[in-house]
């Protein structure tokens, strides 16, 4: 694990754009670190944003670190520009675009669906003692004791069936009080190329529902050429939409978890909306994206990289011994990593030090490393750290070395754009919407969990003490 040192921690947080004194009111959460507008950041959402990471692999901070600091004053600069994005794009009444409502109302319709048809259509499927013992009689082998398994296993299985059967026929029961027509013509396959968006495929109560408004979900769902596929999409959309509107009747859209969830995604969709359509605003003719790569060369390309091994000796002389043993097969490279090497970590990975960049290590380490064909064992080399045996695992060319290559020239576009996008999200910051960070409050709330987790650990070790 790399170590993120305190400069590091501290040129983050002065990236922020304005840090003062904590000036909260008494009725507002106590872990509210940052303010945009109207709009408020508080410790425990970046936590959660943190903590609910789904990505494979992911390294995430332990609390009470140092790590985990610098990556919540990462996350939070990241959140002050999408609220500053977000309050830009409802300033420009970004948020009555007909898609992006469109959007809204179907993600809506989606959430309300699925809770009317879990607590009405569904509801709790309630698993009687007698049920158990009547299927205990009937279904399982004679001797089988009635074990807490095999009763949990039971009430599955008849949980499972009343699920099945009241699942039969849902659709005439979403649909009781409602009248449904559908306009089987507009759904016909050959007619698509000439088919208007304003066709009327359907009617819910003579509520008119569009070929526009549904062909991306019945097209998508049911290919496009059969008919019967087509109509059984099209009764799963119109059921999602009488849900939807039985939940409002049933004052769904009260709940708090459904409020949350439709925020959460009016204030994403809103704030990606106005990011693509103000990268789309920017002009980036060839000569300013070639200017920019002539500038930005060390952040374009990407350096040679090799997948390196290597064992660290005392002395020059135990480097040649040990080199002479590996040439003449006396002993294997890994053999002499584990064993033999002063490098505190070769145990643990036999001297697979992992990929390298040109450039990065010391300058005659560098220079053998960079200078081996694959599979070629060099050295030895001197380094502070000793003497160094290295063998190349792997090689990766060097990239984006020629601005006239069309990779290089749009992946530096896209950095050219990216950096536009920055400089307007900054102006947001001076001239629009005030942003503040609490850094009192900040540092309190971290100093608190350090200690916390300290005392913790403590009185975890105390109790681990004999007698």
């Amino acid at each position: 694990m790399i170590r993120i040192c305190l400069s590091v921690f501290l040129l983050l947080w002065t990236t922020l754009s304005l840090i003062v004194p904590s000036a909260l009111s008494a009725a507002e959460p106590e872990d509210i670190i940052a303010r945009v507008g109207d709009q408020t950041i508080s410790l425990s959402e970046i936590d959660t944003m943190i903590n609910s990471s789904t990505i494979i692999g992911l390294y995430i901070p332990a609390p009470g670190t140092s790590e985990r600091n610098t990556a919540r004053l990462s996350l939070l600069d990241k959140m002050i520009t999408a609220d500053l994005l977000y309050l830009d794009a409802l300033k420009t009444g970004l948020d009555k675009n007909p898609e992006y409502q469109r959007g809204v109302k179907t993600f809506e319709d989606n959430i309300l669906a699925s809770l009317y048809k879990e607590k009405v259509l569904t509801g709790v499927l309630p698993v009687t003692e007698a049920e158990v013992q009547d299927y205990y009689k009937k279904n399982i082998a004679a001797g089988t004791e009635l074990t807490d398994n095999v009763k949990l296993s039971i009430e599955a299985t008849i949980r499972k069936e009343k699920f099945k059967a009241r699942n039969e026929g849902m659709s005439q029961r979403v649909r009781q009080g409602y009248t449904v027509v559908v306009v089987s013509k507009e759904l016909e396959p050959g007619g698509d190329s000439s088919r208007k968006a304003s066709a009327v495929v359907a009617k819910v109560n003579n509520e008119e529902v569009h070929w526009g408004d549904v062909k991306a979900l019945v097209t998508h769902a049911s290919g496009k050429d059969s008919l019967e596929k087509r109509k059984n999409a099209l009764d799963n959309v119109l059921d999602e939409r009488i849900m939807a509107a039985k939940a409002r009747e049933s004052g769904f859209e009260k709940d708090p978890l459904y409020q949350a969830r439709v925020n959460e995604f009016k204030k994403t969709s809103l704030i990606n909306l106005h990011r693509g359509k103000i990268l789309k605003g920017f002009s980036s003719p060839d000569a300013e994206v070639t200017s920019y790569y002539a500038k930005n060369k060390d952040k374009i390309i990407a350096p040679e990289s090799r997948n390196v091994q290597m064992v660290v000796l005392k002395t020059r002389k135990e480097a040649e011994d040990i080199k002479k043993k590996v040439k003449s097969k006396k002993m294997t490279f890994f053999e002499a990593a584990q064993n033999f090497s002063i490098d505190p970590n070769a145990k643990q990975n036999l001297g697979e030090i992992g990929w390298v960049k040109q450039g990065t290590g010391f300058p005659e380490l560098d220079k053998l490393t960079f200078s081996l064909k694959k599979d070629t064992l060099g050295g030895p080399v001197e380094s502070p750290a000793g003497w160094h045996l290295v063998k190349v695992l792997d090689i990766r060319d060097a990239l984006y070395l020629n601005i006239n290559d069309k990779n290089t020239m749009d992946m530096t576009r896209r950095m050219l754009l990216h950096d536009k996008l920055d400089q307007y999200t900054a102006n947001l910051r001076k001239e629009k919407f005030p942003v503040t960070v609490y850094e009192d409050v900040f540092s309190r709330l971290v100093t608190q969990e350090s200690e916390k987790i300290k005392k913790q650990a403590g009185s975890d070790q105390a109790n681990k003490q004999p007698g």
